[in-house]
C-alpha cells in the first residue's frame, strides 16, 4: 500500500549499522579464512569462488564436515607469509543476509527470470524483514533496488479477529474450504478482502461470499443459455443495436477500464466488487430483466434479437476475461460452452485482456437512459404499493399512465415505445401536465404523477402480456398478435 514506501524509507533511513555474522551451529558460511601463522585474514575473491563451487557440488553441509585443508585450494597460501595452514571462519551469515541476496541466487541465475523483480510479495512483517535487507544489499552491491514494486498483505485470522491457533480450535484448513464450496470460491475470498489489513475467515463469511459467487455465475449462465441459438457470424453491427443494447455496452466500456485499472493497481477487492455490481444491478436487475421478454418470445431470427444477444455475447466474453485472474475454473468452463467460434482462442488463459471498442462509450446516451431510470424507479415504486394493496399481482396485469409536466412529457412521448418492456407492464400512456413552470427534466420528476391500473385486457398465454389483440387469430385464439406472429415465423 501507498505508506509501505514511507515505511521502508524511515527504516532504512534510521537503521544501525548491520553486523552480518552470527554465532550459531549451522548455517551459510563465511568464506574467510586465517593464517595460523601470522593470523592474516585472507578474503580473496578466487577462493571465495573455489568454495562456491565445492558447495555447488556436495552441498552446505561441506563446510562443516571437511577438514579446513579441503576447503580450500591445494595451492593456496598466505599472501602475507607464504603459511600453508589455515583456520576457518566458524561464524556464519544472518539469514536476512541470506534472503536478502535471493535475487542474485534466482533473478540473476535463471534464464527465464530478469532482474530487478517485477515485485516482492510478502506479508507486512518483511517491511524490517526481507524487503529492508534485500534493498540494503542490492544498492549497495548493484546501486538499485532487487525490485520494481512491493505489495505486503496482512494475516489471516479468524471472524472474530483472533489470530488462528490450532489450540484455539479455530484453523480452517484450505483443503476443507475447497471440499466445501470449491476452489473458486476461495480464491473469491482472498480477492474479496482487503489484504492490506488482516484478513478474516469463518464458514459465515464463507457462506456469504459463495452466495456471491453463485450470484456471478448464475448471471453468467443465464447470458450462455440465451445465446445456444446465436451465430456469432450474424453479430449485428454496433450502429444497428438498440438503444438498450447500447447502454449495456457503455456500462461494459466503463466496468472493464475500472477492473483493468484495478489489476494495474493490485485493488482485488475492488474488482470483486465491480464485477458482483454489475452481475447483480446493471445485468440482471435492468438489462436482463428488461430483455427476457424479447429473448423468450420473440420470433428467433428477428433483428432486434439478435442484435441483443450480440450485446450478450460481448459481454459475456468480456466478463469471462475480466474475472479469469480470479475465478479460472469457472472462466474455463464457459469459455468452452461460448457459441463456436474459429477466431476465439482454444483457452480463455491464451486470450488477452478486453480491448473494446471506444464507440461504446456514449455518454449522451448513458444520461438519457439514467433519466429514463429514475423515471423506472418511480413508476415501480408505485406498482410494488399497488400489489401490496393486491390491486394487481404481477407487474404484466398492470397498465400504467404517466402525467408528466413540459419536458419530461416530450422525453417520455418521445421514448414511448420502450416504456412497456422499461417497466415491464402490458401498456403505458404519457399524457401532458400542465405546470406553469419551466421545470428542468430532473425537476419534472417530483412533479410526475404515476397511475395504475388494473388492464382489462385478455392474457397471452405464451408472453404472459395482457394485450387486446388475444384471440383475434383464429389459428391461435389464445395469445397476441405478436406471439402468433412468432409461431407461425418458427413453424
Amino acid at each position: 500500500p501507498h505508506w509501505g514506501k514511507e515505511r521502508i524509507y524511515n527504516m532504512v533511513e534510521n537503521r544501525p549499522d548491520w553486523c552480518i555474522s552470527r554465532q550459531r551451529g549451522w548455517g551459510i558460511p563465511i568464506p574467510i579464512f586465517y593464517c595460523k601463522q601470522c593470523n592474516h585474514t585472507i578474503a580473496d575473491q578466487d577462493i571465495i569462488n573455489y568454495v562456491a563451487d565445492r558447495f555447488e557440488q556436495h552441498g552446505a553441509d561441506f563446510w562443516f564436515s571437511e577438514d579446513t585443508k579441503n576447503l580450500l585450494p591445494p595451492d593456496a597460501r598466505c599472501p602475507e607469509c607464504e603459511g600453508k595452514e589455515f583456520d576457518r571462519e566458524k561464524d556464519i551469515l544472518d539469514v536476512w543476509f541470506d534472503s536478502g541476496v535471493s535475487y542474485a541466487a534466482v533473478l540473476e541465475k535463471t534464464d527465464n527470470l530478469a532482474y530487478p523483480a517485477d515485485m516482492y510479495l510478502e506479508g507486512s512483517d518483511q517491511h524490517r524483514g526481507w524487503f529492508h535487507s534485500s534493498i540494503l544489499t542490492s544498492v549497495e552491491t548493484r546501486n538499485q533496488a532487487p525490485y520494481k514494486s512491493v505489495l505486503t498483505h496482512g494475516f489471516v485470522v479468524d471472524g472474530k479477529g483472533e489470530k488462528m491457533a490450532k489450540s484455539k480450535g479455530n484453523v480452517i484448513a484450505p483443503e476443507k474450504i475447497i471440499k466445501a464450496y470449491g476452489v473458486d470460491v476461495l480464491r473469491l475470498w482472498v480477492a474479496s478482502a482487503d489484504y492490506r489489513e488482516d484478513i478474516r475467515i469463518s464458514d459465515e463469511i464463507l457462506k456469504r461470499l459463495s452466495e456471491s459467487y453463485r450470484k456471478i455465475r448464475n448471471t453468467c449462465r443465464f447470458l450462455l443459455g440465451n445465446l445456444c441459438d446465436f451465430d456469432p457470424d450474424q453479430k449485428v453491427d454496433y450502429q444497428n443495436l438498440e438503444e438498450i443494447d447500447r447502454w449495456a455496452l457503455h456500462q461494459l466500456y466503463h466496468l472493464a477500464a475500472r477492473v483493468t485499472k484495478a489489476y494495474s493497481s493490485y485493488e482485488f477487492h475492488t474488482i470483486y466488487h465491480l464485477l458482483h455490481n454489475f452481475c447483480v444491478t446493471d445485468l440482471s436487475a435492468i438489462y436482463l430483466d428488461i430483455l427476457k421478454d424479447k429473448l423468450y418470445c420473440s420470433n428467433a431470427d428477428t433483428d432486434s434479437r439478435k442484435a441483443s444477444q450480440t450485446t450478450l455475447l460481448y459481454i459475456l466474453t468480456t466478463l469471462i476475461k475480466l474475472m479469469a485472474p480470479i475465478l479460472p475454473f469457472t472462466a474455463e468452463e464457459l469459455w468452452r460452452y461460448l457459441p463456436p467460434d474459429e477466431e476465439r482462442e482454444e483457452s480463455v488463459h491464451l486470450s488477452g485482456f478486453p480491448q473494446l471498442d471506444q464507440r461504446y462509450s456514449n455518454t449522451q446516451l448513458h444520461e438519457k437512459w439514467q433519466r429514463l431510470f429514475q423515471t423506472r424507479d418511480v413508476v415501480l415504486k408505485v406498482i410494488e404499493e399497488k400489489r401490496a394493496d393486491k390491486l394487481i399481482g404481477n407487474s404484466l396485469e398492470a397498465e400504467v399512465n404517466l402525467e408528466a409536466p413540459d419536458k419530461l412529457f416530450l422525453f417520455l412521448k418521445d421514448c414511448q415505445n420502450i416504456l412497456e418492456d422499461l417497466f415491464i407492464v402490458s401498456k403505458v400512456t404519457v399524457s401532458e401536465l400542465s405546470s406553469g413552470k419551466d421545470l428542468t427534466l430532473e425537476a419534472s420528476l417530483d412533479s410526475l404523477k404515476v397511475g395504475v391500473s388494473r388492464t382489462n385486457s385478455k392474457k397471452c398465454e405464451r408472453c404472459w402480456k395482457y394485450n387486446e389483440s388475444v384471440g383475434e387469430d383464429k389459428d391461435h385464439p389464445l395469445i397476441c398478435h405478436r406471439c402468433a406472429q412468432a409461431v407461425k415465423g418458427n413453424s
